[in-house]
């Protein structure tokens, strides 16, 4: 058995269909230690974790997801090697992602919230108190591509243009999957917030631990 819901860093979630139990993390002070122990693990250096900060203000203030997307090819998926695939998936692309966008003083951070049938992968919504600043509320879906089900392998993946990559036949499926989750996320943000929402929904897919593709999901008129 694990020590840690004895020790108060996980608590009791639900219960399986098996009787399995789930746990969770408790409150917003450990999920941060977490979070925090996680990005240092993957991104050692000070001023890395700076720069991928600046990265995620970017999209914040202005909706650019590309800083932020070429921040994590260039610093995080390079940590990674082959025994790393094992556990690729859309999970870890999620938490890379949740080590540079928790920002729980500005943000309502969610994992997999329950909206329009579907489960959210990352929700940040601008807390009450915040909306006087010009954030945007962020909405993201992530899909991940391996090199196999591509065809490819990682030099080849590195070196193809942005273009190549929307171009391939697996990862417009995947965009278009993605959009599709999210244009039903937007509705069900909009009735539950209101006219306050600023919202940007993106879908954001990943080719192996080598590139990065996202897409903006536009509200549908």
């Amino acid at each position: 058995s694990s020590p840690y819901p004895t020790l108060g860093i996980l608590t009791l979630d639900t219960e399986t269909p098996l009787g399995e139990i789930r746990f969770k993390i408790p409150n917003l002070v450990v999920r941060r230690l977490y979070i925090e122990q996680i990005q240092s693990m993957l991104l050692p250096d000070d001023q890395e974790q700076m720069a991928g900060l600046q990265a995620a203000k970017e999209l914040y203030a202005t909706g650019d997801m590309q800083p932020l997307c070429e921040f994590i090819e260039r610093r995080y998926f390079k940590v990674f090697d082959n025994r790393d695939y094992r556990w690729a998936g859309e999970f870890t692309l999620k938490t890379i992602f949740l080590t540079l966008l928790f920002q729980d003083t500005f943000y309502l951070i969610d994992s997999e919230m329950d909206l329009a049938r579907g489960y959210a992968d990352l929700t940040l919504i601008v807390r009450p108190e915040r909306r006087q600043y010009p954030l945007l509320d962020i909405a993201l879906e992530f899909k991940y591509i391996s090199l196999a089900e591509a065809g490819l392998d990682g030099e080849t993946a590195r070196h193809l243009s942005h273009e190549e990559l929307r171009d391939l036949p697996v990862m417009r499926d995947k965009l278009a999957e993605a959009r599709s989750q999210l244009q039903r996320y937007r509705d069900a943000l909009t009735e539950r917030y209101g006219d306050t929402l600023r919202l940007r929904a993106y879908a954001v897919v990943a080719l192996g631990f080598e590139r990065l593709v996202w897409d903006v999901a536009e509200a549908e008129p």
